[in-house]
């Protein structure tokens, strides 16, 4: 059996530079321990040469006792050695043992401060950390981009890379701040001409002596306005679910299913689909339209992806489950979804079905703006595919 293979943990940047402090104050502490011994060694040895040597004209007698017995000349000098001998080997076992448990002690003391220092110094940069995880972490990207990490602090290194992180990331909002609200007012703009041209089109298709040519391209032109009409009102509808959500009311998700179910009625009547509704309690807050616009997508996409022999059902559910979550699950009849494809189903304009891109009764918009929805009222999406084709679409929304 071949277990998965996982990286060795590297140590933190603060521990390897508590090594490097540590290592750095022993070199320096067996240096000075070195040069210590051989300063202390080269006294003793001049010492004893002046106690032995004579001056230059004269001659130095030596005279000792050791045990009630006189020595003199050579045997003085050669008593006087082993004295000697024996105190440099004292004095440099002491030395040396000493000095080595106070380097030890020391060494750890200065590990310690060390890990301490470094910690210290390096406590800004967990805040550009803990900054960018909170970004990252975000629902979406550009929900985290008002975090700021205003470091204060004397104008060095680490200001300066917190600066400049905030400078970055102060441009990506504005970016996307300008990015939505191009979206917006460019659907705003084009909802007038396309609305002025459904009204020419259905001026020119009543007029008496209109021929069944123009009544035929009258109806394409309609059918063309109207996906476009649908386009840009997903495209309004998913710039303002990626906004935050400000006011929030109280409301019932059951409540929400009951009425969406009743909206979709006739839609599912003429797909020949049934539907199911299991409506539980669901107590949640956020914005009740945008809410229903999110119960409406998944019914709409689980009736319009269906079979269409008569026998595709949908089924929705409402419900509260445990960890403070509430749930809207919508599983219907239908063509086998690859698991790999199911990603692609929430990006904007993705179609899973064949469409024509001009007369698509789909703007692709529809599972985006679910997600965007479930996002903005901190919760989620997920989907997997159904045993025996189709898909079972599960979005989740704290509960009140």
């Amino acid at each position: 059996m071949n277990l998965p293979w996982r990286p060795r943990p590297q140590p933190t940047l603060r521990l390897r530079l508590t090594l490097v402090y540590g290592a750095l104050f022993f070199v320096a502490g067996l240096t000075l321990l070195g040069v210590t011994y051989l300063l202390f060694n080269q006294q003793l040895t001049q010492s004893f040469e002046k106690r032995v040597a004579s001056e230059p004209g004269k001659t130095k007698n030596l005279f000792f006792v050791q045990d009630g017995v006189l020595l003199t000349g050579p045997d003085a000098v050669e008593w006087l050695r082993r004295q000697e001998l024996e105190l440099r080997t004292a004095a440099v076992t002491s030395l040396l043992t000493e000095g080595a448990i106070a380097l030890v002690v020391v060494g750890g003391a200065a590990v310690g401060l060390g890990w301490v220092v470094a910690g210290r110094v390096l406590a800004p940069l967990h805040q550009v950390t803990d900054t960018a995880r909170k970004i990252a972490a975000a629902p979406m990207a550009e929900r985290g981009l008002h975090e700021r990490i205003a470091l204060n602090g004397p104008p060095d290194e680490v200001k300066e890379l917190a600066d400049t992180f905030d400078t970055m990331v102060e441009r990506l909002d504005h970016s996307f701040d300008g990015q939505r609200r191009f979206v917006a007012n460019a659907s705003h703009e084009l909802r007038t001409p396309l609305t002025l041209n459904r009204a020419l089109v259905e001026l020119a298709m009543h007029r008496r002596t209109a021929s069944p040519d123009v009544k035929e391209l009258g109806e394409s032109l309609l059918e063309i306005n109207a996906r476009h009409e649908r386009l840009i009102s997903g495209l309004l509808l998913l710039a303002r679910s990626e906004q935050e959500i400000a006011d929030r009311s109280p409301l019932d998700l059951a409540d929400v299913v009951t009425h969406v179910v009743e909206q979709t009625a006739g839609e599912a009547f003429d797909s020949k689909i049934t539907v199911y509704e299991v409506a539980a309690q669901a107590p949640t807050t956020g914005d009740a339209l945008l809410l229903e616009r999110l119960v409406h997508n998944l019914v709409e996409n689980g009736i319009r992806y269906n079979l269409d022999d008569g026998t595709g059902w949908v089924r929705v559910v409402s419900r509260t489950v445990g960890d403070g979550k509430v749930e809207v699950e919508v599983s219907n009849t239908g063509p086998s979804v690859p698991p790999y494809d199911i990603p692609q189903l929430f990006k904007p304009f993705h179609r899973h079905a064949a469409e024509r891109v001009v007369t698509g009764s789909s703007a692709g918009l529809g599972l985006s703006i679910v997600r965007s929805v479930a996002i903005a009222h901190g919760g989620d999406v997920r989907a997997k595919p159904r045993d025996g084709g189709g898909l079972i679409v599960t979005a989740s929304l704290p509960r009140r």
